[in-house]
């Protein structure tokens, strides 16, 4: 055997190890434990910083697949934002791990509603709500109407201020219209366009 073709089993035997060796001695990143992870992004999300918070709840989805918890407070805080269609679906996200969760459905009924306001709002708007779109949509209305035992629909979004946003998470069913029966001429039809559904 020549020297060079030993010299070269040689460096090949050395690579090898060097990679086997580099293989094994690899840190080993470890998740932080969830609650550590939900944590943080609480304490961005009450500092005012929502989109950090979304950023922290994303990683923890990603490090925990299997938990509902991270899509909830993703889905509460787009909903809060009034960004209707993200929180739609991030509660689907919620629903595919726990399709029972009561936060995550009504989320979902409820930025479907507003979601479906402004575009009735726009088409009576645009004149466009007319024959058998104005028939189903008034079917609609009637059949939410009474599933939901209310005479408003879409209770008006709530102003808050900033500490009670903090502290008020949760989404609310629609409220009681107070005075009972149907809505009267001094409600304001351009602000809700299932008015002129009843």
């Amino acid at each position: 055997m020549s020297t060079y073709t030993h010299l070269r089993r040689l460096l090949g035997g050395a690579a090898c190890a060097v990679s086997i060796c580099a293989c094994t001695t690899a840190p080993v990143v470890k998740t932080p434990p969830m609650e550590e992870l939900l944590s943080q992004a609480s304490q961005a999300s009450g500092s005012g910083q929502k989109e950090q918070a979304v950023t922290l709840w994303k990683q923890t989805a990603a490090a925990y697949p299997a938990d509902k918890t991270p899509w909830i407070h993703i889905a509460q805080t787009r909903y809060d934002a009034g960004q209707y269609g993200d929180a739609i679906v991030s509660a689907q996200e919620a629903l595919l791990r726990d399709p029972n969760d009561k936060l995550a459905n009504s989320i979902i009924a409820i930025s479907g509603l507003r979601l479906s306001t402004r575009a009735l709002f726009d088409l009576s708007r645009q004149n466009n709500l007319s024959g058998s779109l104005r028939t189903e949509s008034q079917d609609l209305a009637k059949l939410l109407r009474e599933s939901l035992g209310e005479t408003v629909l879409v209770p008006p979004p709530v102003a808050k201020d900033r500490g009670q946003a903090a502290r008020d998470t949760s989404v609310r069913p629609p409220a009681n219209n107070k005075k009972g029966g149907k809505a009267t001429a001094s409600d304001d039809s351009s602000a809700n366009p299932f008015n002129a559904l009843k």
